[in-house]
């Protein structure tokens, strides 16, 4: 490996760590007190976490499936279902299965890293939610199981979500 593409993946790695660290799973307790629906404060960690939860679950969507997918993450850290910033709810529980799959967290697409960064931040500055309050996705491909219990909006980029 060259040593300009080892350092790049070598820094990407360490940032996925860092957040990974900094926000144990679990430790965050859902708060009833939530920003309001047409805002969320916005920082860098949470646009990383959020690209990151982009990157690995919605990648090869195009634009409205990577953009549904992030309006779910920024929705449950609306909710007082689920910890109440965005890397908290990344961070839940095994909620987004790459969390827990035991594969690398490394974003090592560039251009799918740049797509997912620029994704986050178009969620995080009040991007219209196009999934009209979603807080569930599963891939289309794959059967509803107990998400037939909910409602469903619609299907963006090959994933199914719902309220």
């Amino acid at each position: 490996m060259q040593p300009k593409k080892h350092f790049a993946a070598l820094a990407c790695a360490l940032l996925v760590l860092a957040n990974c660290t900094q926000t144990p799973a679990s430790v965050e307790p859902p708060v009833a007190e939530k920003p309001e629906p047409s805002s969320y404060p916005v920082n860098s960690r949470d646009a990383s976490c959020l690209a990151e939860a982009v990157y690995f679950e919605a990648r090869g969507t195009g634009e409205k499936g990577t953009l549904a997918v992030a309006q779910v993450v920024v929705n449950r850290a609306k909710s007082p279902k689920f910890p109440n910033t965005i890397c908290g709810v990344v961070a839940d529980r095994c909620q987004f299965s790459y969390r827990c799959d035991g594969r690398s967290d490394v974003l090592s697409v560039a251009e799918d890293r740049r797509q997912a960064v620029e994704t986050a931040r178009k969620a995080l500055s009040g991007a219209p939610d196009i999934t009209n309050g979603a807080l569930f996705f599963h891939a289309a491909r794959m059967p509803p199981g107990w998400f037939n219990t909910l409602d469903r909006v619609g299907q963006f980029g090959g994933n199914i979500f719902y309220r």
